[in-house]
C-alpha cells in the first residue's frame, strides 16, 4: 500500500477512537485528510477539529465529492450505507483500519500490541509513556486520550510502535480482528471474557480469536499474561511459535508477582518481583487493584525488553491518567464527580471496587448507561447485578437504542433496579438524563462520590450534573 505524499485520504466513521488516532497520524505525516462520522462526540471530535480536519455530519454519497485519493472504512460503516456504496460505485481504493495501521503505520517497527477485554486503553497509555520518558521515541496508537500526550497517537521516531489492540472485528468486508493486521512482536494479554455480543456467538469465539493472535507472535517475540485468567490458561495450552512466556498476577506462583503497599487517594505503592527478585518499588496515581495489574504487566515488558527499570518507575509517577478513566471531572459543593468508561459487568464491578479502595469512606452512587452492543443485549442482565451490589445507591438510564435488538434479548435497566432492590440496595431507573441530574442534585450530599459510567456522550451528562450540583 503505497500513498503519495499530500494525496487526499477520507476516512468513514472518523470518530471512532481507533479513526481518530489514525487521522491525526496521517494529517501528521503531511497527507490531506477529511472524515464523516454520524454522531460526533468528544473527546475524540474535539481532537479531530484541533487538528484542522472538518467533519462531515451524516454518511452521503456526496462526501466522496471531491473525490478522495483513498478511502479507509471504519468497522462501523456496513456494506448498504449509502457512503459506502458511492465508494463501491466510483472505484476507489479502499481499506480498514486496522490494515492501513499495520501497512502504512507500523511497518516494520517492534509493535508491542496491549490487548484483552479490560484495560487496553490504560495499559496502552502506560507502556507508550514509560517508551516516551525512556527517550525511544515510540509511535501509538490508543483507544483515549492520555493525558500526559493530550491526544491519542503518535508518529514513531524510534524502533517501536504501541498499540492497543483491540478483538472487534476489522470492517464489513474484513471479517477478522483488528489485532490480526497490528504485527504483534510483543503482546501483553490483559484478561480474556465474553464480550462483542453483536459478532462473538460465545466465549468459545472469543477465545478463538485470542489464541490467533498468539499464533502470530515470532518465537523471538513475548507474551505477558494474567496469571489469573482461566479462558487464557485455557488458549495457551496448545504450543505456540514464542518462546517467551510469562505471567504477572497478585499470585506468589506467577512470573511476575506484584504485592500492594498502600492505596488512598493520591496514589498507589507496590512491589513487583520476577521470580522470587525484587525488580523495585512502584508508585502510580490510580486507584483499584486492576490498575496495580495494568502496571505490573507494564513492568513486565519493560523488563523483557531490556528497558531500565528505575527510569519506568520515574515514569509511572509522572503518568496522570486517561481521559474517561476514573477522570475526576471536579467537586461541586463537595459532591466529586467522577467519570468512566468502564460497561461490561466485570469491569463495572472492578471500577466500583477500585473507587471505594480508593475513595475510603464516601458514599457510592453510581450513574450507568448501558450503551454498547453487548451491555444493551440480556445476556450479562444477572452478572450486572453482582457488578452494582458494592454500590451504596445505583442510577441507571434505560438502555441505549434497542430498537435492532429482539425485544427477548434486550437489557432491562427497570429489572436491573427491581432486582437491586430486592438485595435490599437502593437503586432508580430513569428515561432521561434531566431526570438523572434532577434526583442527583437533590439526593447527593457533601462528601458523596459520583462515579458516571458509559462508554458513549450520555447525553451530555458530565456538564449538565456539574452545572446543575454549582
Amino acid at each position: 500500500m503505497e500513498l503519495k505524499s499530500g494525496a487526499h485520504v477520507h476516512l468513514m466513521g472518523i470518530c471512532g477512537t481507533a479513526m481518530a488516532s489514525l487521522a491525526g497520524l496521517l494529517k501528521t505525516r503531511g497527507y490531506h485528510v477529511t472524515g464523516s462520522d454520524n454522531n460526533p462526540y468528544p473527546p475524540m471530535s474535539t481532537q479531530i477539529e484541533s487538528l484542522g480536519i472538518s467533519i462531515l455530519k451524516g454518511y452521503q454519497a456526496q462526501n466522496l465529492n471531491p473525490r478522495p485519493d483513498f478511502v479507509i472504512v471504519g468497522n462501523v460503516i456496513s456494506k448498504n450505507n449509502p457512503e459506502a456504496e458511492e465508494l463501491l460505485r466510483l472505484g476507489i481504493p479502499y481499506t480498514s483500519l486496522p490494515k492501513a495501521m499495520g501497512e502504512l503505520i507500523i511497518d516494520q517497527r517492534e509493535s508491542i500490541v496491549i490487548s484483552g477485554t479490560h484495560g487496553k486503553t490504560t495499559t496502552t497509555s502506560l507502556m507508550a509513556w514509560v517508551a516516551e520518558s525512556l527517550q525511544k521515541k515510540p509511535g501509538f496508537l490508543i483507544g483515549g486520550i492520555a493525558k500526559n500526550f493530550s491526544k491519542s497517537f503518535q508518529n514513531p521516531e524510534g524502533s517501536y510502535f504501541i498499540i492497543e489492540g483491540d478483538e472487534y472485528d476489522t470492517a464489513f468486508f474484513d471479517k477478522v480482528p483488528k489485532f490480526v493486521h497490528y504485527k504483534p512482536r510483543h503482546v501483553i494479554l490483559t484478561s480474556i471474557e465474553f464480550d462483542h455480543a453483536d459478532i462473538y456467538k460465545d466465549l468459545a469465539d472469543v477465545k478463538s480469536a485470542f489464541r490467533r493472535l498468539v499464533d502470530l507472535i515470532p518465537a523471538d517475540g513475548h507474551l505477558i499474561y494474567s496469571a489469573a485468567d482461566l479462558n487464557i490458561k485455557d488458549i495457551l495450552q496448545a504450543p505456540c511459535a514464542c518462546k517467551n512466556l510469562f505471567s504477572y498476577g497478585f499470585e506468589p506462583t506467577a512470573d511476575y508477582t506484584v504485592v500492594l503497599q498502600e492505596m488512598n487517594e493520591t496514589s498507589t505503592r507496590f512491589q513487583v518481583f520476577f521470580r522470587s527478585q525484587l525488580l523495585g518499588l512502584f508508585d502510580i496515581q490510580m486507584g483499584g487493584n486492576y490498575n496495580v495489574l495494568n502496571a505490573t504487566a507494564v513492568v513486565a515488558m519493560a523488563h523483557q525488553l531490556g528497558w531500565d527499570l528505575k527510569k519506568t518507575g520515574q515514569a509511572f509517577t509522572q503518568f496522570l491518567g486517561v481521559k474517561r478513566r476514573q477522570e475526576v471531572l471536579g467537586e461541586p459543593k463537595g459532591i466529586l464527580v467522577i467519570e468512566d468508561f468502564a460497561h461490561h459487568p466485570t469491569a463495572v464491578k472492578e471500577t466500583i471496587a477500585g473507587i471505594r479502595a480508593k475513595y475510603k469512606g464516601r458514599k457510592i452512587i453510581s450513574v450507568f448507561e448501558p450503551r454498547s452492543a453487548t451491555s444493551r443485549r440480556k445476556i450479562f442482565q444477572q452478572d450486572y447485578v453482582q457488578a452494582f451490589q458494592q454500590s451504596d445507591d445505583t442510577v441507571l438510564m434505560e438502555a441505549f437504542d434497542t430498537s435492532k435488538i429482539d425485544a427477548n434479548n434486550r437489557f432491562s435497566s427497570e429489572q436491573l433496579a427491581m432486582d437491586l432492590k430486592q438485595l435490599k440496595k437502593s437503586a432508580q431507573c430513569f428515561h432521561s438524563v434531566d431526570q438523572i441530574v434532577q434526583y442527583l442534585k437533590s439526593q447527593a450530599q457533601p462528601k458523596d462520590l459520583i462515579l458516571i459510567m458509559s462508554n458513549g456522550g450520555f447525553d451530555g451528562i458530565y456538564q449538565k450534573l456539574l452545572q446543575a450540583i454549582s
